[in-house]
C-alpha cells in the first residue's frame, strides 16, 4: 500500500471508529462540562458530490467538544445509500459505516449534499428523512441537503435554507418554498444550513443549547472563530460590500433589480423608484461599475440563467422566461455575448448537456 493510500485509509478509519464508540481525542486545551448527560448521537447521510468543507465543518465542532471536555459528549456515524464510500465534490472519497437504515429517535439525521443539488432527492434518501421525522427524530440538511427535506415535505411552513448558489434553482424546482438568506436555520426538529463555514455556525448553536454558551464559545475559539453565530446571520455580503459602493440609491436600485429578474423593470421605472432622472441614474452606474443600468441589469439576469442551467433540468425556454427574456433566441444571443459560449453547451447540474 502506498503512503498516500495508507494515510487516507487511516483518516477514513478514524471516522468509522465513531460508529462503535465516541471519539475523545487528547488535547492541550481543557474546558470541563459538569453533568453533561447522555452522549448525543448524529448520523450523516453522504450523497454523491457532497461538499467536503461543509461536512467537515459540521463534524469537527463535535470532535472538538469531546476533546475539550474529555468526555463523550457526541458520537457520529456516516451512512450512504448503498453503504459504499461516497465521492465528494472535490473528488475525494469518504468511507462510511454502513447503508441507510433506521436510526434511533434520539439521533439527529443530516443529509450532506452539494452539486448536483438534486442528488439529495434520491428516493432512498428522501424516504430515510421522512421515516426519521415521522417517528419523532430531528432531521437536517447541509448545503443542498434541504432538497431532500423539501422532497420529503418537511420544510413547508418552516424556516429553512441552503447554499445561496443553489437557491435560484431550488425556487424554480419548488416554487412554493422560499429559503431564507441566513447562514443556518433551526425550526423545531428541522435544521438546515448553507454549507461551508455555516455548518460550524449551526453546530456551535446546538452545542450552546446542549452545554452552555461559554463552552460553545471555547469550541468556537478552537475553530479559530472569534465571533459566535448570530452576529453575521446572512450567507452573502451586502450589496454595498459586493459593489464597493455605499451610495444608498445605487444599492437600492440593484436590490430592486434582483427582485425583478423574471419580470424586468424598465429604466424609467427604476429611475422613478430611485427618485432620480434616468440620466442621473445612468451616471451613477457608469461611475460605480462602468456600465449603464441596462447593461448591469441584463448581466444579473444572465448570471441567473447560467445558474439555472448549471443546477436544474429546466428547458431552455423555461430558463429564458425565468430570466425575463421573451424568446430563446434573444436569451441565447445575449448569453453567448456575456459568457462566450452558447447556453446549449452548458451542462446541467446532473451532468447532461441541454438539448
Amino acid at each position: 500500500m502506498g503512503k498516500g493510500v495508507g494515510v487516507l485509509a487511516s483518516f477514513l478509519g478514524m471516522f468509522r471508529m465513531a460508529a462503535t464508540e465516541p471519539l475523545v481525542p487528547k488535547g492541550a486545551a481543557f474546558f470541563p462540562v459538569p453533568d453533561p448527560g447522555p452522549t448525543r448521537s448524529y448520523a450523516f447521510i453522504l450523497v454523491p458530490g457532497f461538499t467536503l468543507l461543509a461536512f467537515a465543518s459540521a463534524v469537527e465542532p463535535l470532535r472538538i467538544a469531546n476533546q475539550l471536555s474529555q468526555q463523550p459528549l457526541y458520537r457520529w456515524r456516516l451512512i450512504s445509500e448503498t453503504g459504499a464510500a461516497v465521492v465528494s465534490s472535490s473528488g475525494i472519497p469518504v468511507g462510511v459505516d454502513g447503508p441507510i437504515a433506521a436510526q434511533d429517535k434520539a439521533t439527529r439525521l443530516f443529509v450532506c449534499a452539494g452539486n448536483p443539488q438534486m442528488a439529495a432527492a434520491e428516493p432512498a434518501v428522501v424516504a430515510a428523512v421522512q421515516r426519521h421525522h415521522r417517528f419523532g427524530g430531528s432531521v437536517g440538511g447541509i448545503c443542498t441537503g434541504a432538497v431532500a427535506l423539501a422532497k420529503a415535505g418537511l420544510v413547508e411552513g418552516r424556516r429553512f435554507t441552503l447554499h445561496w448558489e443553489n437557491q435560484p434553482g431550488f425556487v424554480e424546482t419548488f416554487p412554493n418554498l422560499l429559503p431564507s438568506v441566513n447562514r443556518f436555520e433551526a425550526d423545531g426538529p428541522v435544521l438546515t444550513c448553507g454549507g461551508g463555514a455555516a455548518s460550524t455556525d449551526m453546530m456551535l448553536s446546538i452545542i450552546a443549547e446542549d452545554h452552555g454558551g461559554a463552552f460553545a464559545a471555547m469550541v468556537s475559539e478552537m475553530c479559530l472563530r472569534t465571533v459566535m453565530p448570530g452576529v453575521n446571520a446572512e450567507q452573502r455580503s451586502s450589496t454595498a460590500a459586493l459593489m464597493s459602493s455605499r451610495n444608498p440609491v445605487l444599492v437600492a436600485t440593484v436590490t430592486l433589480m434582483n427582485r425583478h429578474l423574471d419580470e424586468p423593470l424598465s429604466m424609467d421605472e427604476l429611475a422613478a423608484a430611485a427618485g432620480y432622472s434616468r440620466r442621473h441614474l445612468e451616471r451613477l452606474f457608469r461611475e460605480a461599475v462602468g456600465k449603464t443600468p441596462g447593461e448591469f441589469y441584463r448581466g444579473l439576469r444572465l448570471d441567473r440563467g447560467r445558474n439555472l442551467l448549471s443546477t436544474t433540468d429546466l428547458t431552455l425556454m423555461e430558463v429564458a422566461m425565468a430570466c425575463g427574456f421573451s424568446t430563446v433566441s434573444h436569451f441565447s444571443k445575449s448569453f453567448r455575448a456575456r459568457f462566450g459560449v452558447a447556453p446549449t453547451k452548458l451542462t446541467q447540474g446532473i451532468g447532461q448537456p441541454l438539448a
